[in-house]
């Protein structure tokens, strides 16, 4: 029986993130302003980072856990870099 719950919830999860990530992309994709786009960029690298994680819990593999956390690290710089950017018009000093 819990194994059956958790097979669904996990599919649950999967479908969730993947319709965060199409709102994401959405939002990506048709902003208003710059800002609007960094943050929607990383919505979606936060939401396919969950979606690795989630996915390595359905296959038990340990890979799926170490894309994810180089997604995260990759997605943060990228952000950072963005921020500085749309700031003050360059990032490196």
């Amino acid at each position: 029986m819990s194994q059956t719950i958790l097979s669904w919830s996990v599919t649950f999860a999967q479908i969730c993130l993947a319709l965060a990530m199409a709102l994401a992309a959405l939002r990506m994709s048709r902003g208003p302003r710059a800002q609007d786009r960094v943050l929607a960029l990383d919505t979606l690298y936060v939401n396919s980072m969950l979606l690795l994680m989630v996915f390595g819990m359905r296959t038990g593999k340990v890979i799926y856990f170490e894309a994810s956390l180089v997604i995260g690290m990759l997605g943060f710089v990228a952000t950072v870099a963005l921020a500085k950017f749309l700031m003050r018009g360059e990032v490196i000093e």
